[in-house]
């Protein structure tokens, strides 16, 4: 009679986590904290880069167009730097 549940059954009661559980539990919280930190690391700044962006949103945004399109778009740029293009 137990097992069913009727309108005055709640469910929370029920059950009661054993401690080993929660130790094991806590254990494997603290051991994805420390994995986490491992990986966490700040990107270098290159000084000697050509600055051509507005802000870091324009930054990412023209290094994806550049993997993209760089290999078309290399003689083009050339051009514009030396003052022969048409």
């Amino acid at each position: 009679e137990e097992f069913y549940a009727t309108r005055d059954t709640l469910g929370l009661n029920q059950w009661k986590d054993k401690p080993e559980y929660v130790d094991r539990m806590v254990d494997d919280l603290e051991k994805q904290i420390k994995k986490r930190e491992k990986y966490s690391r700040r990107r270098t700044f290159d000084e000697d880069a050509d600055i051509d962006y507005i802000n870091e949103r324009n930054m990412k945004f023209n290094k994806k167009l550049e993997r993209f399109y760089g290999t078309y778009t290399a003689e083009i740029k050339q051009n514009l730097e030396r003052g022969t293009a048409v």
